[in-house]
């Protein structure tokens, strides 16, 4: 018996020196009204995205968090003052930088600007000057859009829900928000006289921040967001707030710690030292086994957010490496015409020598030969060299940014062209049987050119990632449709098919089938978006195994004229 107390006593040691082991817990801060990522919950408890996630890492790294959720305003001052040791949720911007360290990103949070039903809708930041516009205080857009120079008409709040609050009572134009929050908060609430007017306007990269210089916490974070991903609790939690929500499922640890209640001290004491040591080890074992792996996954995220930072430059690029292929294809262009007439010239001189003396070499070849092989030659050597001008100005316009979302006449003939044509190596490689039909006359829509092809661009690629091979075909048609009067076109796959339970769905933001192949689920959603702003429609008809066909349609220039 007293063997049996002296172990007691010895394993009860242990524990407390465990416990005193973990040191003082870091003190996480966060926005109190920011959901679905963070916020107070009606039981006065810290919930959301960024408060699981922060708990899952604090337990894959043997940390102690504790959550202290406030004021945005205050929580930013409290980082930089030190009072609080990282904030679970800041969008990066190089300002912030020269004062904070973050981590990569865990999320991309996209901003839209609100506005009450009946207010005229604006699709761009600069389409808010000389306007009243509530946002959150000390946000990321307060940041931009008082660097743009639009500080003495903002009006900023506490809260996001504060921002909606006073939109939907008129007391401000717009309301810049981040859209999942805005369309929380929008539901929550019954502000039903609020809608978002334009989607997607800024995104911005989402992760943890800590003081500057503060690299062992930094890096510690880090690491346990690596490894979050790689055993795929990353991906559940993020699925459970931002995804389809599903009911959370009582945890095995859960259901242990109610047994160990029950049990005597004993057994708590004992049960616990042993749970604790299977715990360690176990993660030692995953830690050790996955750590170069995880390691490996954050280089390559780098990487990505590199590689996204060079595509971001491309459209600079390309104007420039379009001037240095234009240049010589223009000389060729010139002077093409030049050498067909110089060879018509000639080529009376050339029959005649071919007369009196017979055949003759021209070029290392026969002149019998060359003078039936000659202008074909010319003439597709003339030929290449417009289509060359054509693709380099089709890629031009594709990456021109179009901050001003310029409205014209266009011709939907000429935009499904150029789409097709800037995606024809997809398409050549998705299938064998690509079949394009352009109705005639069609009469001009009234709208942005650069996404209307953007919106076609999409389509196309869509079509393409259906086909289970090269033997499916896809095919684009144009149309008139004088009932309305619209112009439309209809785009039909012979793929996998979609989903009954999927087809409403399509085009809800973040919703996708194909999130384990890089799938974002915000190609619909800005593509209906698109469509949407101009007055048009896009519908889906799918049938399971044998196809898709999508229909869109956008009002004639006819149209437009006879509403207004």
């Amino acid at each position: 018996m007293g063997i049996l107390m002296r172990i007691i006593v010895v394993v009860a040691i242990q524990c407390c020196l465990a416990d005193q082991a973990l040191a003082k817990p870091l003190v996480v801060g966060g926005d109190r009204d920011y959901p679905p990522y963070e916020f107070i919950d009606k039981q006065g408890k810290p919930a959301g995205y960024n408060v699981e996630l922060t708990r899952a890492i604090g337990e894959v790294m043997g940390l102690q968090v504790e959550f202290r959720l406030g004021g945005w305003s205050e929580q930013l001052s409290d980082l930089k003052a030190g009072r609080i040791d990282l904030l679970q949720g800041i969008s990066w911007s190089e300002p912030r930088a020269a004062s904070i360290d973050f981590t990569p990103p865990h999320t991309i949070v996209n901003h839209a600007i609100f506005a009450r039903k009946e207010t005229p809708a604006v699709s761009t930041l600069t389409d808010l000057q000389g306007k009243r516009v509530t946002l959150h205080r000390d946000g990321i857009m307060h940041e931009q859009l008082t660097a743009m120079g639009y500080g003495k008409n903002l009006v900023p709040t506490p809260t996001p829900a504060d921002a909606l609050r006073l939109l939907a009572a008129g007391e401000c134009d717009y309301a810049v928000v981040a859209m999942v929050p805005g369309m929380y908060i929008i539901r929550e609430y019954k502000l039903t006289n609020l809608v978002p007017v334009a989607r997607s306007i800024a995104s911005q990269r989402y992760g943890y921040g800590v003081r500057k210089g503060n690299a062992e916490l930094l890096a510690r974070f880090t690491e346990g967001l690596a490894i979050l991903k790689k055993t795929g609790q990353y991906d559940t939690i993020h699925a459970k707030w931002l995804g389809v929500l599903e009911p959370a499922k009582p945890t095995w640890q859960e259901a242990l710690k109610a047994a160990a209640i029950l049990a005597t001290p004993l057994i708590v004491v004992l049960g616990g030292t042993v749970l604790w040591s299977y715990s360690l080890r176990r993660k030692v074992t995953q830690r050790t086994a996955s750590l170069s792996s995880a390691l490996e996954e954050l280089r390559l995220n780098q990487q990505q957010l590199v590689q996204a930072d060079k595509m971001a430059a491309l459209g600079i690029l390309v104007s420039g490496v379009a001037h240095e292929i234009n240049n010589p294809n223009g000389l060729i262009l010139l002077n093409m015409p030049i050498l067909k007439e110089v060879y018509a010239d000639a080529s009376e001189l050339l029959e005649e020598r071919y007369q009196q003396q017979g055949d003759f070499d021209l070029g290392g070849l026969p002149y019998s030969r060359m003078r039936q092989e000659l202008p074909h030659l010319l003439d597709e050597m003339h030929d290449g060299a417009k289509r060359i001008k054509r693709i380099v100005e089709d890629l031009k316009d594709f990456a021109r940014r179009d901050d001003r979302a310029t409205q014209e006449e266009i011709d939907l003939n000429e935009v499904a062209q150029t789409a097709v044509r800037l995606v024809e190596r997809s398409l050549r490689t998705a299938t064998d049987r690509f079949e394009a039909s352009y109705a005639e006359q069609l009469p001009p829509v009234w709208g942005n050119r650069q996404r209307i092809e953007q919106v076609l661009v999409n389509l196309l690629l869509n079509a393409c990632q259906a086909l289970p091979d090269s033997s499916r075909g896809i095919s684009l048609t144009t149309f008139c449709d004088p009932a309305g009067p619209s112009v439309g076109l209809t785009l039909r796959d012979e793929g996998s098919g979609i989903a009954p339970e999927h087809l409403a769905r399509l085009t809800d933001p973040f919703f996708t089938t194909k999130r384990e192949s890089g799938g974002t689920g915000l190609g619909l959603s800005v593509s209906s978006g698109i469509v949407k702003e101009h007055g048009g429609s896009l519908n889906f008809d799918s049938t399971p195994g044998q196809g898709t066909i999508v229909t869109l349609l956008l009002p004639s220039v006819t149209e437009n004229l006879t509403n207004d």
